[in-house]
């Protein structure tokens, strides 16, 4: 196999709130998680993995790890904890972080919102009409301290995920079930503050590589639609001629992302009725057709877990690791690894003159208390890194435009209200606030060894 081209970027990606520590405590700046937090409704996040103090080390650990990318995400609630309150030694302290990249052959990634804002804004922040431009307020604000050292982007993380989990599976605050009509206008507003943002990072720094990611799903609505309407331009579809383009594109995307399982070819038409493409996204729409950019994507960003969603239903009471599960869903440790899924699902998502990037992908196992419970397929960290580099690199030998890879993530961390859900490539022993790094992940596998080795070896072929 020849070597991967020189620019390829191995890294791992992270969240601020996920790993920063300092959160909605006391005295702390308190972020839309804080009301959960309080009321006992999630674990607390307390310390996470202690990021904002520690972060000479774990760079250092990433590095070690053989990576030359690292991605984190710069946190509004911190920069911003009261309104109108800009504490700039945050943003000093982030600008410190990068610079740490930098010295470390780390080139930087930034997400400007990853799942949170300030609670001062509440819960529903989304759904208010202005949403967008206060986004983009605070957005252009770090940007413009920012900027210098970073040039990859991730405006927000997620958008479609975002989206559902607060208002339709009722996963993150406010937890509300089966509000359609938030959902829609959610990703509405989130997809027109990218746009606003994608327009003003490049104003700033005309080199910038700036996108949003989706977490990869098997219905068009979900996932491919937020894309092909910020691409609909630079194919040259005039505005009136979007919706039957986009028509269009759902078909090929349907036939070309696999499987056509009858749940699955249920739940495309459930999102068709529920999400009609000719009344989707007006906003975002019009905010694209009157950008200063004919493209309002940098690359494509991939973030590949498990992305056919009848998989994700699941009768309550079912087999998972430790036990049974009892709520409607899987766990997050039940997802079924699929190497050549994961080409399959990039080479959909080719666009001409835009490079892909996997910016999420990773195993979880569980832990509870000081258990670990082995995953029910076997599958342990490095087989599936073996199993998944290997897969990249066989498509990029091929020709597919491949050139990023973020394994999530450095070190086990908050995963949404809970330290069940491990996918460090390192491990982390917890006592309140009190945290013990491990050589070893949480299934006692060298898997940052692992990593290390490979990235290596693909890198000589």
């Amino acid at each position: 196999m020849p070597a991967l081209p020189e620019h390829f970027r191995f890294g791992v990606a992270t969240a601020g709130f996920q790993i920063e520590g300092g959160y909605n405590g006391p005295g702390q700046p308190a972020n839309n998680w804080a009301g959960w937090e309080q009321a006992g409704r999630v674990e607390r996040s307390g310390i996470a993995l202690d990021f904002w103090n520690d972060w000479e080390h774990q760079l250092d650990l990433a590095k070690a790890a053989g990576c030359d990318a690292f991605r984190l995400s710069v946190e509004w609630a911190r920069c911003e904890p009261r309104e109108g309150e800009h504490d700039e030694t945050a943003l000093d302290h982030y600008d410190a972080i990068l610079a740490g990249c930098h010295e470390r052959g780390l080139e930087p990634m930034v997400t400007l919102h990853h799942f949170t804002h300030p609670m001062w804004l509440g819960e529903e922040f989304w759904l208010r009409p202005d949403a967008p431009e206060l986004w983009h307020a605070w957005a252009t604000r770090a940007v413009e301290r920012l900027a210098p050292r970073c040039r990859n982007w991730v405006t927000l993380n997620e958008i479609n995920i975002y989206a559902l989990q607060t208002w339709f599976t009722a996963e993150f605050p406010p937890g509300r079930r089966v509000d359609v009509a938030a959902v829609v206008r959610t990703l509405d507003h989130m997809l027109t503050a990218h746009v606003l943002a994608y327009d003003t990072i490049l104003e700033r720094r005309p080199d910038a590589v700036v996108s949003t990611n989706n977490f990869a799903m098997s219905v068009y609505e979900l996932d491919r639609l937020l894309i092909d309407v910020l691409l609909g331009r630079s194919h040259g579809v005039a505005r009136h001629d979007l919706h039957p383009w986009l028509v269009e594109r759902r078909s090929a995307y349907h036939r070309a992302v696999a499987p056509r399982s009858a749940r699955e070819r249920a739940m495309r038409r459930i999102c068709a009725s529920a999400v009609p493409l000719e009344k989707a996204l007006p906003r975002a729409i019009a905010a694209v057709y009157a950008s200063a950019n004919e493209r309002c994507l940098g690359n494509v960003q991939i973030d590949w877990y498990d992305p056919v969603v009848s998989n994700h239903i699941r009768i309550p009471g079912h087999r998972t690791a430790g036990g049974r599960n009892w709520q409607p869903g899987r766990a997050l440790w039940d997802d079924p690894p699929d190497p050549p899924g994961l080409v399959r699902y990039c080479r959909s998502d080719t666009e001409p003159g835009l490079d892909v990037w996997i910016v999420e992908n990773g195993l979880c196992n569980r832990v509870v208390g000081a258990t670990s419970y082995p995953r029910l397929d076997g599958w342990d960290r490095p087989r599936y890194l073996r199993e998944h580099l290997g897969a990249v690199a066989r498509a990029v030998s091929d020709g597919l435009p491949l050139s990023a890879y973020f394994h999530w993530t450095l070190a086990d961390n908050y995963e949404w209200g809970s330290y069940e859900p491990r996918f460090g490539l390192y491990g982390i022993e917890r006592e309140g606030d009190r945290i013990a790094w491990s050589r070893l992940d949480a299934m006692g596998r060298d898997s940052a060894g692992t990593y290390r080795d490979l990235i290596a070896m693909l890198r000589d072929g």
